[in-house]
């Protein structure tokens, strides 16, 4: 049986009236890369920080690797690679001191490490930060996080700032590490990369999580998303079945979501002269959607 290397039961933070998170609740399993999804303000980033014992949580608890998050958060770290939404670093120092200075905190040589990941995400580390772009930022806070070769990457809205090549090029890196067994927690609004890249995942809304799914079941015993090609002369206003959702209309196309029996649907349709139909899996975002309304 594959062990947690997450467990998070209950886990609340408040800040005065302003909303953190309300009673969390889910596990991440040892080499699994589990999505943490929901727009800007749903408290992904409020459970990350929480996780790495950065701000303490009101009640509830957490593990990782089956120690408490906040009174043996030290040792955790050693084992922990974490990047930020946002990266802010010693705007005085060249990449190479910086990126040096944190290979410290690991008593460990990590200078290959360094090197690879360097010239893979292109990254001149002779610059200064402060005459770094916000995405060259980013790409330093990636080997910052990845040199010491850690057991769990936690990745808050990772790819924020970076073009997509570069993004294509991260997210090769981190399924060569998922290879090797590393977990990953991956935080993002952007629907479209938790598809790519995550088993599972948690969906946040206002502070809860509202639901937790396997990407694949999710996608495959869900909606389904309809396109009908019709004559001019046909024109439905709705189907009037149960399943049916996001119904709409433009000229000869009719687009609607249904989730049920596909044979009831076709029965419904027979009624109608098509001139043709599409069945296709929805996006994630499209599903997602249901989750908030």
């Amino acid at each position: 049986m594959t062990k947690s290397v997450i467990e998070i039961q209950n886990l609340t933070k408040q800040y005065g009236k302003h909303r953190g998170i309300d009673n969390v609740s889910f596990s991440v399993k040892e080499g699994e890369i589990f999505g943490f999804i929901g727009p800007n303000g749903a408290g992904k980033s409020t459970t990350i920080r929480t996780l790495l014992a950065l701000i303490h949580p009101t009640s509830g608890s957490a593990t990782i690797f089956g120690k408490d998050c906040i009174k043996e958060a030290p040792v955790i770290a050693q084992d922990i690679g974490y990047l930020p939404s946002e990266t802010f670093f010693y705007e005085n120092m060249k990449v190479r001191d910086l990126l040096k200075y944190a290979e410290t905190l690991y008593k460990k040589d990590c200078s290959k490490r360094i090197e690879e990941l360097t010239f893979r995400l292109n990254l001149d580390v002779t610059r200064k930060i402060r005459d770094l772009s916000f995405g060259n930022k980013k790409k330093v806070g990636i080997v910052a996080g990845l040199l010491h070769s850690p057991k769990l990457l936690m990745l808050d809205e990772p790819t924020s700032g970076l073009d997509p090549l570069m993004q294509q090029t991260f997210f090769d890196i981190l399924r060569e590490e998922n290879q090797k067994g590393v977990t990953i927690l991956f935080s993002s609004h952007i629907l479209n990369e938790v598809q790519k890249m995550c088993d599972r995942i948690a969906i946040l809304k206002d502070g809860k999580v509202i639901s937790l799914e396997n990407i694949d079941t999710m996608r495959s015993n869900a909606y389904k998303k309809i396109i009908l090609h019709m004559p001019e002369t046909t024109k439905i206003q709705t189907l009037d079945m149960e399943g049916v959702s996001n119904f709409e209309q433009n000229g000869v196309q009719v687009n609607f979501l249904f989730k049920g029996d596909v044979n009831m649907l076709l029965d419904s349709l027979r009624q109608h002269r098509l001139l043709d139909i599409l069945i296709e899996e929805p996006s994630l975002e499209e599903i997602f959607m249901h989750y908030y309304k």
